[in-house]
């Protein structure tokens, strides 16, 4: 963990190709809004699009207070809140402007369904500046920092500023679902983000906890990543502790955290104070066990289950509900515990890898885009092992297509892929000036250029480079098959299933790969060097 100065000449970050290339990010996430987003044209209920406008509909023309009720004003049943109250602040303030540009957008009841192309670009805005607000600025301090911390022996291209910053914003899964399908996950995970700097790179554990808090009170799929938090700032509690006075500073490290903890929920939490049932009922809407343990076809380990044993046949929502609670914590655990036990920053990173992805395989009401909450972490990790972060994130983004083609979202589907796989070949090629493009099929020199340590079986990684390219073979078949093919009366589904296994079998493989990867990495990491600007 400790870090000595390096020589500054080995530093060198490359700010003209950085600010060309947010740019261009930024230019892709603003080609893929200008494509259809969910529910568009699809009456009654239309999609989340319609949803996001009608919860700023709610929370301009109702009171704080009755926002998770159902009233004559709040038809629950008709895209109600179920996002903490920092959703709904937000949905609040941005519903305040759109009451001021065009007040019959946001119209209580005569508003549904209200698809104005001023008002779609309105909207459009609206993920894109939260998109640069919250997001684009945690990556780029995160992306910062990873390339003033630099091993002594080997110089990791990845690492330098420009590129790992354009691969981590040119990632094609939260551009489509965001920009192209309409949501503004932007908002939790760069929340998500900034906490998990302040932990990798400050080591501010107070700010770390109250950025993360913040993300949690915007959409609770954050839990996702509340275990690795945990875990680590209660240890980090025990760290270094004096021999006089060890009781009263343990202690006063605890209470910091836990005020942090509890103010930021009372304040974000405030107006809802009125009543017990108020909170009861917020948190209801929060969890709710009616919805069944996933919907539509998610690339989890129930949906593969379910194609042999029905699960709703057989286990009511309780019950499936405390099965998915056991399993779900059985595969976290392990993870958490080695965390807890041999701490350090990278093991935090994986842990959150494993723990994201041991929710989304095993957890409760699972959706597609909850794969999400896995690949941001997975993109902070990219630097360490490329290879396998790239292909994970390929797989991520392909486990959504059955979404995409739903929302019209085909053609970003391909092109964001195509520029990501071009983007990420071009990285290589600057780190293998002599090597073609299509070099990040080659397992064996891709872990060369960046990971020299990993060449020990090269049997090892020529089987991982075979299956890597029978993997993109696959996605490919079953893209073209999920579009030109019309699938058998009797199956209407069967693509988006075998699209669901398909991803399912990649995921639990990550899975195991991730594990081993942080169970098999010391806790004392090699010599680190951190150059001050």
């Amino acid at each position: 963990m400790g870090r000595v100065r390096a020589d500054p000449d080995r530093f060198t970050v490359t700010k003209d190709a950085l600010l060309p290339g947010v740019f261009f990010a930024l230019l892709v996430r603003w080609c893929v809004a200008s494509y259809p987003y969910s529910g568009y044209k699809k009456p009654p209920m239309y999609g989340d699009y319609e949803a996001q406008r009608h919860w700023q509909e709610i929370t301009v023309h109702t009171p704080a207070a009755t926002w998770y009720f159902n009233t004559t004003q709040n038809d629950l049943q008709y895209w109600g809140l179920d996002y903490p109250p920092l959703t709904a602040y937000h949905s609040l303030l941005m519903g305040k402007v759109a009451d001021w540009i065009d007040p019959e957008s946001v119209r209580l009841f005569a508003s549904r369904g209200y698809e104005n192309e001023s008002h779609k670009t309105f909207m459009r805005w609206t993920v894109f500046l939260s998109d640069v607000y919250f997001y684009v600025s945690a990556v780029l301090v995160i992306c910062i920092d990873a390339e003033r911390v630099k091993s002594k022996e080997v110089v990791n291209v990845f690492k330098r500023t420009d590129l790992s910053t354009i691969l981590f914003l040119l990632y094609p899964g939260l551009i489509l679902i965001d920009h192209g399908h309409f949501q503004y996950n932007c908002v939790s995970l760069g929340l998500f983000l900034w906490a998990t700097f302040y932990i990798i790179a400050i080591e501010n554990d107070v700010l770390a906890t109250i950025f993360f808090v913040l993300a949690l009170n915007y959409k609770q799929m954050e839990l996702y990543h509340a275990l690795p938090f945990f875990f680590y700032l209660l240890r980090k509690i025990f760290i270094d502790l004096p021999h006089r006075g060890r009781t009263a500073h343990l202690v006063h490290r605890f209470n910091k955290l836990a005020i942090s903890v509890i103010a930021t929920f009372i304040i974000i939490w405030y107006p809802f104070f009125g009543s017990w049932e108020n909170i009861f009922q917020l948190i209801r809407r929060l969890f709710p066990l009616n919805r069944g343990v996933f919907e539509d076809k998610v690339s989890n380990v129930w949906c593969v289950v379910n194609v042999f044993i029905k699960l709703k046949t057989y286990y009511s929502n309780e019950e499936m509900a405390k099965t998915c609670l056991i399993t779900t914590a059985s595969a976290a655990l392990p993870s958490c515990i080695d965390l807890f036990f041999r701490m350090n920053r990278k093991k935090f990173v994986l842990c959150l890898i494993n723990v994201s992805l041991a929710f989304f395989l095993f957890s409760f009401q699972v959706h597609e885009k909850t794969i999400l909450l896995a690949a941001i972490p997975v993109a902070i990790h990219f630097p360490e092992d490329p290879f396998m972060c790239f292909w994970f994130l390929l797989v991520s983004t392909f486990s959504m297509l059955p979404l995409l083609l739903k929302d019209g979202l085909l053609l970003p589907f391909i092109a964001t892929n195509i520029i990501y796989v071009s983007f990420y070949s071009i990285t290589l090629k600057l780190a293998m000036p002599n090597a073609g493009f299509f070099t990040f099929f080659n397992a064996k020199k891709v872990y060369k250029a960046v990971q020299p340590e990993k060449m020990e079986s090269s049997v090892l990684l020529k089987l991982l480079s075979v299956n890597f390219v029978v993997s993109v073979l696959g996605m490919i078949v079953l893209t073209a098959a999920s579009v030109y093919v019309a699938p058998p009366p009797q199956f209407p589904d069967l693509f988006p299933l075998l699209i669901s296994v398909y991803s399912c079998s990649h995921f639990l493989l990550f899975f195991f790969y991730f594990y081993y990867t942080q169970f098999h990495l010391p806790t004392c990491l090699p010599t680190t060097v951190k150059v001050k600007k």
